[in-house]
């Protein structure tokens, strides 16, 4: 379920497209709207799908970039398939506002706090432990079942209702995909990660927007 606001002024259509050569056997929807006056500074909301399958070695995820306008960034969800042994979310999250280039305006400690799950989803000891928040959450632990499913996969939420980060003219967000090493001459080392990662990110902005980059066809969303 989506309770996003989607204020619009003049008209709305929402459309479904099945890429998938089968048939919908069945398709059931809620749509509920309200008419009324919207202010003038209302802005619109956007959401944006992005995917690496694998992330190239040493690369960041993009969740967002592009964007150019007055906005603020309210929600993010990722979908994360692990490609190896050990633990896969030290990387940070980064907010890059209106010129930031090498160093962004917001950069966050690791990716298990921004999700709201410091120490490494850890509870109960040992286990990866699924919660759901108002705000953030790990409402999906997919554990490898010792045969065809080899890989650890979760989902993640955060959204921004109580803190939304405001941009003025444009906004680029990105993701670390780090592990760890074994260490060597007593240092801890970051392991570079290429796993499968998949995004939403949602935001509001007025319009007009960029345009959006184009979705992959059926076989480069599929999960596999």
């Amino acid at each position: 379920n989506s309770y996003w606001p989607m204020p619009f002024r003049t008209s709305a259509r929402i459309t479904v497209e099945n890429l998938s050569p089968d048939e919908v056997a069945s398709f059931y929807f809620s749509i509920d709207y309200e008419l009324t006056q919207i202010e003038d500074d209302a802005a619109y909301l956007h959401a944006q799908w992005r995917r690496n399958n694998p992330l190239p070695y040493g690369d960041v995820h993009t969740l967002l970039d592009g964007v150019r306008g007055r906005g603020h960034y309210v929600g993010t969800y990722i979908a994360w398939g692990v490609n190896n042994n050990g633990w896969w979310g030290e990387g940070e999250v980064k907010f890059y506002l209106d010129g930031d280039r090498d160093w962004p305006t917001i950069c966050g400690t690791g990716t298990e706090d921004y999700f709201g799950g410091a120490w490494n989803f850890e509870h109960p000891p040992g286990e990866y432990g699924a919660f759901s928040t108002p705000f953030l959450g790990l409402p999906q632990v997919i554990k490898p079942d010792g045969l065809y499913q080899s890989q650890q996969r979760f989902g993640m939420y955060r959204w921004h209702i109580p803190d939304p980060i405001h941009f003025k003219e444009e906004l680029r967000v990105t993701i670390q995909a780090l592990g760890w090493r074994s260490t060597l001459e007593g240092k801890r080392r970051y392991l570079p990660l290429q796993d499968d990662i998949a995004s939403t990110a949602f935001w509001y902005q007025a319009e007009p927007h960029a345009p959006f980059p184009a979705l992959p066809g059926v076989n480069d969303l599929e999960v596999i």
